[in-house]
């Protein structure tokens, strides 16, 4: 399973993303620091209730940046087909059977009504980075259909919230490309589609999102990590390929969180301290290394989320909250 979240190398992902704009418009001291919690896939019930539950206990929101071909089983994955593969096929595979699918829709649906983000994360988790904007534009609608008729797909239509059209139909604005691989037509179809934001990009460092058109781009940052201080993009997976190439050592779990936890330390308290710029976080929906990483997600989050210069926010809520600070700016001004 692992083996599909396989990212590209760093330096072609890199070598693809702008840099991003520092905003020295407002005093740090003065503007919250914002930290952006963000898990890929959104596919394990199970992990879908964990973090809802860390949520709540932390006062944090997320974003959930969901693969579509997990609204429905596998035994419908003909339904799908997505731009220059065949039918049926997916990198991630599909929702084992409608019961599962079920509960998956239930905490979509919770998740949304305790305030977490809903983003695309596409449907097959394929590399997009040659595809054209229309192949992104198929893609994006398949997804949006999948969201809308997904109760009846599950042939519970009866048990749809009210209120789960809009949703499907609206309330998806954010979107993070498989892989990073976000190639030249993407924007243009995320400008089509509806979207505001994505947040495929790769930075140095922590930075401000920058406008492409109308779509506002979000980088994961590199964060110096482990004794020698590396950088390495800050997400759990790319943690453990630099922990363990890629393979389980539940042994070394305890180190490998304690080194994961003084990386996000270090990386916030920069911040804090210094420019206030976000701090991104990426998960997927796997506990690798025996759950080294979220269980140090959680330690950071239970002990930086409640101090009252923080907001450990969503995406969508973090570009609500960076445009509220730009107004302020150009009203002084």
């Amino acid at each position: 399973m692992l083996s599909r979240f396989l990212l590209l190398p760093l330096a072609a992902v890199l070598a693809a993303s702008p840099v991003l704009a520092k905003d020295d418009a407002i005093e740090p001291a003065k503007r919250k620091q914002l930290v952006i919690v963000s898990f890929d896939g959104a596919h394990d019930n199970l992990l879908w209730e964990k973090s809802r539950a860390m949520a709540k206990r932390t006062g944090a929101h997320f974003t959930y940046f969901l693969s579509c071909t997990f609204l429905f089983p596998k035994s419908e994955r003909a339904q799908y087909q997505a731009p220059h593969e065949k039918r049926g096929r997916s990198n991630v595979g599909f929702s084992p059977d409608k019961e599962d699918t079920i509960l998956r829709l239930g905490e979509i649906w919770l998740a949304k009504l305790e305030g977490h983000d809903i983003g695309s994360h596409a449907c097959g988790h394929f590399d997009g980075g040659k595809w054209s904007a229309e192949d992104w534009k198929a893609e994006f609608t398949f997804f949006q259909q999948a969201l809308k008729t997904a109760w009846q797909n599950a042939g519970v239509g009866e048990r749809e919230p009210a209120g789960w059209q809009d949703f499907a139909e609206k309330d998806i604005k954010g979107f993070r490309a498989p892989y990073l691989s976000a190639g030249s037509g993407l924007v243009k179809a995320l400008e089509a589609s509806g979207f505001t934001y994505d947040a495929s990009l790769v930075t140095k460092g922590p930075a401000m999102p920058v406008a492409s058109g109308e779509i506002q781009r979000f980088g994961l940052p590199l964060i110096p990590e482990g004794t020698a201080q590396r950088p390495v993009i800050a997400m759990d997976y790319n943690l453990y390929v630099r922990h363990s190439k890629g393979k389980e050592k539940p042994e070394k779990s305890a180190a490998f969180e304690e080194s994961t936890l003084a990386a996000y330390r270090a990386a916030f308290d920069k911040q804090y301290a210094g420019e206030r710029i976000p701090l991104q976080l990426g998960f997927h929906f796997v506990e690798m290394n025996a759950g080294a990483y979220w269980r140090a997600l959680d330690t950071f989050l239970t002990e930086t989320c409640g101090k009252s210069d923080v907001a450990c926010v969503s995406y969508a809520e973090a570009l609500d909250i960076l445009a509220k600070e730009k107004r302020a700016t150009e009203a002084a001004l």
